[in-house]
């Protein structure tokens, strides 16, 4: 690849300290992503120091990491790989002295000063430990860290949580990850929103009947379930992915198209938000979750949640957002549908079918391969006037800019060497979430049992109702192979 890329300029000369580094998200995500980051120009000149609990050696490493690309990033030349290997050191034990060695190695051969980023890949207890050994190595100045969700299990917690790291950190320093907010399609609210003059005039009360942000997932916990035992998916997703997504949904547009500017405009959604009440809620737990190793046999921890929610704002007073998350659900998906209010239907014939399917939605499709759907109603061709639903689809793939696409981990690494805070989450901003979900952490409604391969408990269609839940998808998206003839 050409170092001319249009994701914006290269990020700084960085020297990238990857704590939990062989583990699963640096096997699948990480190490990938710099590979990626480095070969496309986009981080051309980074060193990577890996450290984790287990025994390594530099070598040993070197290795891991060869079959993490080669599982992962399979058309990686020869030459690439080389260039790459050459830039991976090793911290044995992950101690103060082993961890500034290591830096110093890796910087040695550097041509001018490097900026540091601290990505902490560790379990949320091991964070503190990891904070206090860069201050131990003298590791802090002037450099940035990355943490992984979640920030703390309540407003207590994440207000602890805050006040340890700012001992050690500055807020400007902080990068709390959201590899949500990551996606392509994510952004594409954005531009979609703000540069056009299509979207943002109807993008209120008097037009917008209710917003729906739905990420079903098929997969079960695959040995997460103790960890997760102490989550649940409230925590898990809700608060630390789908709010923020409802944030870019939501939010007022930026005076400008900078960190602070919508960094303030996403704070100011959380702050109009209303406090999340159980009789909004609908919690659920899969049947067998209670047989899974390291949980209760009595847990009433949630593997699915749905709630309702509004932002009490100008824009979008008596708005519900509708929120829905699970795992072992019938298909995985991420999106967020947007269903405008329907008009008058008195000038139509009967049995012309308007209405019968739903109101017309704006859906953005939040997983890897960014699409945007509208759908409306439209003439049948024939005699008479019947109606069914269309839709005008747009897809990344079906442009010039495929080969563009950042996956989500490796947009959120170099937003980070370029202190972009764009897509991350602030102290305030993450607390505030905590608060309005304490009506819901202090009383929580039952859990209801569900099969796995469903969509959730049957009360989700009380919550929701006279609406309907937008997945599953009556029509398929189109793939490009059909999509002339669709």
């Amino acid at each position: 690849m050409s170092s001319a890329h249009p994701q914006g300029t290269p990020g700084p000369p960085t020297t990238i300290v990857l704590f939990g580094a062989t583990g699963d998200l640096a096997r699948r995500k990480l190490l990938p992503g710099m590979l990626h980051l480095l070969r496309s120009g986009l981080l051309p000149r980074v060193q990577i120091v890996g450290t984790s609990l287990e025994e390594h050696t530099r070598d040993s490493f070197v290795e891991f990491a060869h079959r993490a690309i080669r599982e992962f990033s399979p058309d990686t030349t020869e030459a690439e790989w080389k260039d790459f290997a050459q830039r991976l050191f090793w911290a044995p034990g992950g101690t103060a002295e082993s961890l500034r060695a290591a830096v110093e190695e890796a910087e040695g051969e550097c041509e001018g000063p490097q900026r540091r980023l601290h990505y902490l890949s560790v379990p949320p207890r091991a964070a503190l430990a990891v904070i206090h050994t860069l201050r131990d190595a003298d590791l802090v100045e002037g450099s940035r860290v990355i943490m992984e969700k979640p920030f703390g299990t309540d407003l207590e917690s994440a207000k602890q949580l805050n006040a340890a790291v700012h001992a050690v950190f500055d807020e400007s320093q902080v990068f709390r990850i959201d590899h949500f907010l990551g996606k392509e399609a994510a952004l594409n609210i954005l531009a979609f929103r703000f540069a056009n003059g299509l979207f943002e005039p109807v993008w209120n009360r008097n037009m917008i009947d209710h917003v729906q942000i739905d990420v079903p997932e098929k997969l079960g916990l695959e040995q997460r379930a103790s960890f997760y035992e102490s989550t649940g998916a409230y925590r898990d997703m809700v608060v630390t992915h789908l709010f923020q997504v409802l944030a870019f949904t939501a939010m007022e547009a930026p005076t400008a198209l900078d960190p602070q500017s919508i960094t303030e405009e996403k704070f100011k959604v959380f702050r109009s938000m209303l406090p999340i009440h159980p009789e909004d809620v609908v919690r659920g737990q899969y049947l067998g979750y209670r047989e899974e190793p390291g949980v209760d046999p009595e847990s009433e921890t949630e593997t699915f949640i749905a709630l309702r929610c509004f932002v009490d704002n100008w824009r979008w007073a008596g708005v519900p957002f509708y929120l829905r998350t699970g795992k072992k659900l019938a298909e995985g998906q991420r999106i967020i549908s947007v269903a405008f209010k329907e008009p008058p239907k008195s000038m139509f014939p009967e049995g012309s079918g308007i209405g019968q399917h739903g109101p017309d939605h704006l859906t953005f499709d939040l997983a890897d391969q960014a699409r945007v759907s509208l759908s409306f109603y439209g003439k049948r061709p024939g005699p008479g006037f019947r109606l069914d639903k269309v839709s005008m689809q747009f897809s990344v793939e079906d442009t010039t800019w495929a080969g563009s696409v950042l996956e989500a981990y490796e947009r959120l690494i170099l937003e980070a060497t370029k202190g972009n805070h764009t897509l991350f989450t602030t102290a305030e901003g993450v607390e505030r979430l905590w608060e309005i979900s304490t009506p819901l952490l202090e009383d929580p409604p039952p859990v209801r049992p569900y099969e796995p391969g469903t969509w959730g408990p049957n009360q989700i269609h009380q919550l929701i109702a006279p609406r309907a839940w937008r997945l599953p998808f009556e029509r398929k998206w189109r793939e490009r192979t059909t999509r002339d003839d669709a």
